[in-house]
């Protein structure tokens, strides 16, 4: 029966069925010689390390002389570790992009040290407003996936000449992916539900801290500084600035609540409530970020500790975790 568990939870952690069968076999064996279970396996010690690899890559295991396997709580516990430390490393990244804005204006500023010889960084600076005239020329003249955060919606004239760009982005195939704050569900919701009708993948966050927009794998565009003043707005066409913001964009997608299970209250507003209590948020955060009272956060973090059986917000995180709430 624990093996079985076992299963579906490394299925569902993104480990592929021939890792995930063989983590419940080596389970077992913890503790043992690699030499001895790599005979229990009929199978050399270098041919184990070869087959066992995602999951020693993982630290789900690891084989020296011995053999050790995390259980299947400690391994929840250390893949939420992973993926918060990817998170924040794709966040740290983007904030040092802002370093490069010197270069990308061609100014006569440089940064405080330099390594090797300097070359500036392909993009421009856009200090006018984004207009949708000038969002249609850039979707025009690039092909892929399109993808932003808004952590606003403003509703004004131009949104739905935005709107049209897009709907015609993705009749001709592309894809666009739009990650909200939960507070558009309540003070604009009319625009949302245009954008997911007109093709527009929605997902919501409790918070999204600053503008940004990814267009293929050739433009990113975030303001100077981050946050959620749009102006002035950073242009950079460099190739690993663009993956590292699209690696901090998917990050949050993964995160994120498809729009429509918001429908399926309360189980959309428990996996919020989880998403914030994952990221460390306090219950003041929470209560701003999701728009309800400071005690309704914290009747909500009770009942939702009791629901898990869980003593702790961590403990939580690795029981809704296991469940599949995260």
């Amino acid at each position: 029966m624990e093996n079985g568990r076992s299963e579906t939870l490394m299925t569902a952690l993104g480990f592929d069925p021939g890792a995930a069968q063989l983590y419940s076999r080596l389970l077992p064996l913890t503790g043992w010689p690699c030499a001895a279970v790599a005979a229990t396996l009929s199978a050399s010690e270098g041919e184990l390390k070869e087959e066992a690899a995602p999951l020693i890559e993982s630290g789900v295991i690891s084989c020296g002389e011995t053999l050790t396997v995390l259980s299947p709580t400690a391994v929840v516990a250390h893949m939420l570790e992973r993926a918060a430390t990817r998170a924040q490393d794709a966040h740290d990244h983007l904030l040092k992009i802002s370093q490069s804005v010197p270069y990308v204006a061609g100014t006569a500023a440089r940064l405080p040290t330099t390594i090797g010889e300097e070359h500036p960084i392909d993009g421009e600076v856009i200090a006018t407003e984004f207009t949708p005239e000038t969002f249609e020329r850039l979707v025009s003249a690039t092909s892929g996936d399109m993808m932003w955060l808004r952590p606003a919606v403003t509703v004004h004239p131009s949104e739905m000449r935005f709107i049209s760009v897009i709907e015609a982005a993705t009749k001709s195939g592309r894809r666009c992916r739009g990650i909200y704050p939960v507070a558009a569900l309540k003070h604009s919701p009319d625009v949302l539900r245009m954008r997911v009708e007109i093709g527009e993948d929605i997902r919501i966050l409790p918070h999204v801290a600053t503008h940004l927009m990814v267009v293929g794998s050739t433009h990113a565009m975030f303001p100077d500084p981050l946050g959620l003043v749009e102006q002035p707005l950073v242009n950079v066409r460099q190739r690993g600035v663009v993956e590292v913001v699209t690696c901090y964009f998917e990050e949050l997608w993964h995160r994120a609540l498809p729009a429509a299970e918001l429908e399926e209250l309360p189980s959309a507003e428990r996996r919020l409530l989880l998403v914030e209590l994952a990221s460390g948020a306090q219950d003041e955060q929470i209560a701003r970020r999701l728009g309800v009272s400071l005690r309704t956060v914290r009747r909500r973090v009770a009942e939702l500790l009791e629901e898990l059986g869980a003593s702790s917000r961590f403990e939580a995180g690795v029981e809704a975790a296991r469940r599949g709430w995260l």
